[in-house]
Protein backbone atom coordinates (compact mmCIF):
# COMPACT_ATOMS: atom_id res chain seq x y z
CA UNK A 1 0.00 0.00 0.00
CA UNK A 2 1.14 3.51 -0.99
CA UNK A 3 2.18 5.81 2.38
CA UNK A 4 2.41 9.39 2.40
CA UNK A 5 2.45 12.48 5.16
CA UNK A 6 0.65 15.28 5.82
CA UNK A 7 0.58 18.33 8.43
CA UNK A 8 -2.51 19.44 10.03
CA UNK A 9 -2.42 22.63 12.62
CA UNK A 10 -3.54 25.01 15.31
CA UNK A 11 -3.08 28.23 16.09
CA UNK A 12 -3.07 29.30 19.96
CA UNK A 13 -1.95 31.91 22.75
CA UNK A 14 1.99 31.75 23.10
CA UNK A 15 0.96 33.33 26.38
CA UNK A 16 -0.35 29.97 27.20
CA UNK A 17 2.53 27.66 25.59
CA UNK A 18 3.85 26.53 29.37
CA UNK A 19 0.20 25.62 30.37
CA UNK A 20 0.09 21.33 29.73
CA UNK A 21 -4.09 20.99 29.02
CA UNK A 22 -4.53 24.08 26.79
CA UNK A 23 -0.91 22.71 24.19
CA UNK A 24 -2.36 18.81 24.76
CA UNK A 25 -6.20 20.90 23.12
CA UNK A 26 -3.97 22.36 20.24
CA UNK A 27 -2.19 19.03 19.68
CA UNK A 28 -5.93 17.53 19.36
CA UNK A 29 -7.12 20.38 17.11
CA UNK A 30 -4.23 20.07 14.93
CA UNK A 31 -4.21 15.82 14.54
CA UNK A 32 -7.93 16.93 14.26
CA UNK A 33 -6.72 19.13 11.12
CA UNK A 34 -4.59 16.39 9.73
CA UNK A 35 -7.27 13.65 9.47
CA UNK A 36 -9.87 16.37 7.66
CA UNK A 37 -7.05 17.03 5.32
CA UNK A 38 -6.94 12.75 5.24
CA UNK A 39 -9.96 12.46 4.23
CA UNK A 40 -10.42 14.89 1.99
CA UNK A 41 -7.60 13.94 -0.05
CA UNK A 42 -9.25 10.24 -0.38
CA UNK A 43 -6.37 8.91 3.04
CA UNK A 44 -6.40 7.50 5.90
CA UNK A 45 -3.97 8.45 9.04
CA UNK A 46 -1.96 5.47 10.34
CA UNK A 47 -2.55 5.09 13.71
CA UNK A 48 -0.23 6.50 16.37
CA UNK A 49 1.93 7.96 13.50
CA UNK A 50 1.51 11.24 14.57
CA UNK A 51 4.38 13.94 15.25
CA UNK A 52 3.90 17.34 16.77
CA UNK A 53 5.82 20.29 16.61
CA UNK A 54 5.54 23.82 18.45
CA UNK A 55 6.63 26.99 17.38
CA UNK A 56 5.73 30.49 18.60
CA UNK A 57 7.52 33.77 17.40
CA UNK A 58 9.68 33.96 20.86
CA UNK A 59 11.61 30.97 20.78
CA UNK A 60 11.62 30.40 16.71
CA UNK A 61 13.68 31.56 13.51
CA UNK A 62 10.15 30.95 11.44
CA UNK A 63 8.54 33.82 10.49
CA UNK A 64 5.12 33.79 12.34
CA UNK A 65 4.08 37.01 11.79
CA UNK A 66 1.25 36.21 10.16
CA UNK A 67 0.44 33.20 12.40
CA UNK A 68 -2.89 33.48 14.21
CA UNK A 69 -1.80 34.29 17.89
CA UNK A 70 1.73 33.74 17.06
CA UNK A 71 1.75 30.12 18.73
CA UNK A 72 1.71 26.90 15.77
CA UNK A 73 1.05 23.47 16.73
CA UNK A 74 1.91 21.41 13.63
CA UNK A 75 0.84 17.34 13.42
CA UNK A 76 3.03 15.40 11.20
CA UNK A 77 0.82 12.19 10.32
CA UNK A 78 1.94 9.20 7.85
CA UNK A 79 -1.03 8.29 5.83
CA UNK A 80 -2.03 5.62 3.23
CA UNK A 81 -4.40 4.31 0.78
CA UNK A 82 -4.51 5.24 -3.14
CA UNK A 83 -1.89 8.11 -4.17
CA UNK A 84 -1.26 8.85 -0.48
CA UNK A 85 2.57 8.04 -2.39
CA UNK A 86 2.27 11.42 -3.91
CA UNK A 87 1.47 13.38 -0.53
CA UNK A 88 4.50 14.72 1.09
CA UNK A 89 4.72 17.00 4.04
CA UNK A 90 7.20 19.55 3.47
CA UNK A 91 8.06 22.84 4.52
CA UNK A 92 4.86 24.52 5.90
CA UNK A 93 2.54 22.89 3.20
CA UNK A 94 1.42 19.45 2.31
CA UNK A 95 2.68 18.56 -1.16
Amino acid sequence: METGTLFGWAFGDPARENDGAYMAGLEQEAQKNATETAHARGVTVVAGSEVFTSLSAHDSLVELDHAPGQLVVRCTVHVEGPGAGQLHAEGPMNG
